[in-house]
């Protein structure tokens, strides 16, 4: 089992305040610097830094909360395998995932892992990633599935699958162009994007603030909250412009209804991540799944 005094300041390192650690491990806040005091004594460095009410981690600090994690990592893997000898897992797993993820990319891998852990009841919910992560931290999902840029402090992130965004439109006579359009005409199209809240929007956001372009400063057609409404207009809009994840759209430019169009000096790459709660271990149907998406996945 690892020291829990490694416990003790992971909790530290996350809420940055010795004060929440202590509410979150129920001991007292002089329990909570005891143990990070022993700790540093052990390593002979200093793990934060502290400047009046303010908190922050010190070099050795970060080093030691990557070699935290890992430990932790680690003993989970072996508690799994180790009650994985006598006990089949069984019971209820609720996953969450942002549109893009449920519809696309989890189906396929789930008939393969209900197939191995048949015991295992399985539900997926679908939502925006603010909306997935706020089923995480009131309980509702026990593991969840998101891309995007911000990030909840609460919550534990875990790469997953590289994704990328693409300019989409319906398909024209002359097919798509021969040469990237640039930024400036692309964005004379009215455009069709997810709705606030998702990933998707996100990162186009945080790329056109990187050109100094504002959303505001943008033709926006319609917001639509799922992939498939965002194709199905823009079959019927051939002026508008779509931003759509590579992994949706094989099945659409296959069938000729859709096409690619790349934009000069905007990449819109992302991750897709798995996601739970901070500081609390995955429970063993949950381990089992996010195990089983990373081999699927690593094999892509």
């Amino acid at each position: 089992m690892p020291d829990f005094r490694l416990r003790v300041f992971q909790s530290v390192a996350r809420h940055l305040s010795f004060t929440k650690a202590a509410q979150e491990l129920f001991i007292t806040q002089p329990a909570i610097t005891k143990h990070i005091r022993e700790l540093e004594r052990s390593y002979g460095q200093r793990l934060f830094e502290r400047r009046g009410n303010r908190v922050s981690l010190t070099e050795a600090g970060r080093l030691l909360l990557s070699h935290a994690d890992a430990v932790e990592v680690l003993h989970q893997q072996l508690t799994d395998q180790l009650h994985g000898l006598h006990a089949e897992a069984a019971g209820r797993l609720r996953l969450g995932a942002s549109t893009t993820l449920a519809q696309y990319v989890l189906p396929p891998i789930l008939p393969g892992f209900q197939a191995r852990y048949p015991n295992i009841e399985l539900t997926l919910y679908n939502g925006n990633s603010e909306q997935i992560a706020e089923s995480l931290l009131y309980g509702h999902v026990d593991l969840g599935f998101v891309e995007g840029q911000v990030k909840n402090r609460d919550l534990h992130y875990e790469p997953l699958l590289d994704d990328e965004l693409v300019a989409v439109r319906r398909t024209t006579p002359t097919g798509p162009p021969t040469e990237p359009m640039s930024l400036r005409e692309a964005l004379q199209h009215p455009l069709v994007l997810r709705e606030r809240g998702s990933g998707t929007l996100e990162v186009l956001e945080f790329a056109l603030r990187a050109q100094k372009i504002r959303m505001s400063d943008v033709q926006v057609a319609l917001y639509l909250d799922n992939t498939e409404a965002i194709k199905s207009y823009l079959e019927a809009a051939p002026n508008c412009l779509g931003f759509v994840s590579k992994q949706a759209l094989k099945k659409d430019i296959e069938a000729g209804r859709l096409e690619v169009v790349p934009v000069r000096n905007l990449t819109l790459t992302r991750q897709f991540e798995a996601v739970w709660l901070q500081g609390q271990p995955l429970a063993v149907p949950a381990r089992r799944f996010l195990l089983h998406a990373q081999q699927a996945f690593s094999e892509v």
